[in-house]
């Protein structure tokens, strides 16, 4: 299950897609046309305001995204924090190579939980020197990003994330941690052998 958290405006285009590894097909979630597919959490903001179509950065509030009719683009358009409600897709995933383009708008905050339960961070981190724990691509509560490979916002930008899910024994017991093998943003390595040995919170049922 793959759930991007929505705090702020953000947009997530068609290119997202979940490749098993071992050689399975390529799994593409979003279809372009529709949210089919797709649910919203009831408790985690007060409206859905997800729509299908293109984004554009508002011309007279910066921090804000509009949505253009037509276009292949999943847009969240919140006008504040917890404004409107996380997203998540009815595919389930293992072990994946998951490949996603998104952009957000100045000062956005936000988040793609993988299996719905370990987040890697989505903020503009545009510019900063110094990569905190919160900031684009760290890998919540765990590790911050290598270095800052974040663009401006408004621009488009492209993760791929080689995700090992947790391991279980026949009676449910965890054996062995989930581990994210290496992740990459716009092309730089940001990630590499993380363990995740605890979910992040606010995840989709906390199991």
């Amino acid at each position: 299950m793959f759930k991007p958290m929505q705090l702020a405006t953000i947009t997530i285009a068609l290119a997202f897609a979940a490749t098993a590894l071992g050689g399975e097909k390529v799994i593409r979630p979003f279809d372009g046309k529709s949210l089919d597919g797709w649910n919203t959490k009831q408790k985690s903001g007060k409206n859905d305001k997800w729509q299908v179509g293109t984004a554009v950065v508002d011309k007279n509030n910066p921090r804000q995204l509009v949505v253009k009719p037509g276009g292949n683009e999943m847009v969240n358009t919140p006008d504040r924090h917890a404004d409107s409600r996380d997203i998540y897709s009815d595919y389930k995933h293992g072990d994946a190579l998951i490949t996603l383009e998104l952009m957000v708008p100045l000062g956005s905050n936000s988040g793609i939980y993988l299996q719905g339960e370990y987040e890697v961070q989505v903020l503009d981190s545009y510019g900063k020197k110094k990569m905190g724990m919160g900031d684009m691509g760290a890998i919540y509560g765990a590790k911050p990003a290598m270095t800052n490979a974040c663009k401006k916002p408004g621009q488009w930008q492209k993760f791929e994330i080689l995700f090992h899910a947790p391991k279980f024994d026949k009676q449910g017991k965890k054996i062995k941690s989930a581990l994210l093998e290496k992740v990459t943003l716009n092309g730089k390595l940001i990630q590499k052998s993380v363990e995740l040995a605890k979910r992040t919170p606010v995840g989709i049922d906390g199991k």
